[in-house]
């Protein structure tokens, strides 16, 4: 057998495990509760991230369970959850540098693809009203609905929702001292909109402010992810790793000083901050 014919037998097979394994997950996977948030919202979608920060297996009872935890503790999740705590961390640190532990203090957050923006009212929580002000923003409708009730449930002030697209951001103002992009970068392909971006939030900054974005630089997962499982347009999602090395190089050639970068403990994705 040629190797042509080798190769060729390969990729028909891996086809027929692909379209084997979409069957089962959009049939028996459906008992698991985050299965099927994912294939309503899209298992990239902010509704998703939300439930994967909640971390409480749900869905039919005894089998659903069972799978929506299998579904939980995938790698993935488990760094998206670093990653949340790794974020949260960084923030905490920016905002005690402006003097953010205090009644008003007065500073302000903007995150442009924050979806229902849960670890942000986690952080909000944890300041007198006042001190912070928080703006979420995103093209998922039903992410900002989300959030805007958690928050009224939780009697959080300080937080608004804004349907806006993050790589054509309207200005804020005033303008904010902490710009977060969490989770967005990875799922575009184009290494120059992603450069385009992170020099149009430059300009959004209050002087001496900090754009804060992820980085994911692996992900032992991302064939049977490209694979499998539907983004929130309903087509198959494909994300791309970079080496945390470029994303520095982005905010470098944005005019950005002190640049850093920290990596979350499970390994796949990293934070960086970048000073203007």
């Amino acid at each position: 057998m040629t190797l042509t014919k080798t190769r060729t037998k390969t990729k028909r097979w891996k086809r027929v495990q692909w379209a084997a394994m979409r069957a089962l997950l959009g049939t028996v996977g459906r008992a698991s509760t985050g299965v099927r948030i994912g294939y309503r919202h899209g298992f990239d979608s902010g509704s998703m991230l939300d439930y994967v920060y909640v971390n409480k297996a749900g869905g039919f009872p005894v089998v659903g369970h069972l799978i929506d935890r299998v579904y939980l503790n995938a790698v993935g999740w488990r760094a998206i959850r670093a990653r949340r705590e790794l974020l949260k961390d960084v923030l905490r640190k920016e905002i005690a540098q402006r003097g953010g532990t205090g009644a008003g203090a007065g500073v302000r957050v903007l995150d442009v693809a924050s979806g229902p923006g849960r670890y942000l009212q986690d952080l909000l929580a944890e300041y007198e009203p006042g001190t912070l002000h928080v703006e979420c923003r995103d093209l998922d409708r039903a992410g900002l609905a989300q959030g805007g009730r958690q928050a009224a449930e939780r009697g959080l002030t300080g937080i608004s929702y804004v349907y806006s697209d993050a790589l054509d951001p309207a200005p804020v103002s005033p303008a904010p001292d902490i710009v977060v992009v969490s989770g967005l970068y990875e799922l575009l392909l184009d290494d120059a909109v992603i450069a385009a971006s992170v020099a149009r939030l430059r300009g959004m900054l209050a002087p001496g402010g900090v754009l804060v974005f992820t980085t994911q630089t692996r992900h032992p997962q991302l064939e049977f992810i490209a694979n499998v499982l539907p983004n929130r347009d309903g087509v198959l999602w494909e994300m791309k790793c970079r080496p945390v090395e470029l994303a520095e190089q982005w905010a470098a050639r944005a005019g950005f000083a002190e640049v850093a970068s920290r990596r979350e403990s499970v390994g796949l994705f990293t934070v960086t901050t970048a000073r203007r």
